[in-house]
């Protein structure tokens, strides 16, 4: 009885639930865009590429950036989350253009050491299959590359 409920919770998970590894629909990069001018945000640009024509990342939820803790490089200057529902009618959601940057609000940490720097983070996502109909949430792993002068 207990196999049968693991292999349940296995399909259910599998089915519905969120995805930590879509390399096979959604490959994720990241990079660090330092400011422009004095004064300006810094950011890191994450781009959503689909391997599949029929899926796409969605606009709403919007995507959301998560820094390691651990790292002393870089600090989360993100606005608050909207607490919007978001939508899970694949034809309403709005989806980003393959290869179009998605930028999230950062800057360098005061005393970060000068040097090149590999920061880890998070970033999570829902991607839909307008031809098959559903929506999934995705988490990737990013290493972003940050040169601190």
């Amino acid at each position: 009885m207990r196999s049968v409920a693991v292999a349940a919770a296995i399909l259910a998970t599998l089915a519905f639930g969120e995805e930590s590894a879509r390399a096979d629909r959604v490959s994720v990069s990241a990079s660090y865009v330092p400011p422009g001018k004095p004064g300006a945000t810094a950011a890191v640009a994450v781009v959503f590429d689909t391997k599949d024509p029929d899926v796409h990342v969605n606009r709403d939820p919007t995507p959301r950036l998560v820094l390691d803790p651990e790292q002393r490089v870089l600090l989360d200057k993100q606005p608050p989350r909207a607490r919007r529902g978001g939508s899970a009618d694949v034809e309403a959601a709005g989806f980003y253009e393959p290869g179009t940057p998605v930028t999230f609000a950062v800057a360098v940490a005061p005393g970060a050491p000068k040097g090149e720097h590999e920061v880890k983070g998070t970033v999570s996502y829902f991607y839909c299959s307008k031809r098959d109909g559903w929506c999934r949430k995705g988490t990737s792993e990013i290493e972003i590359p940050v040169a601190v002068n």
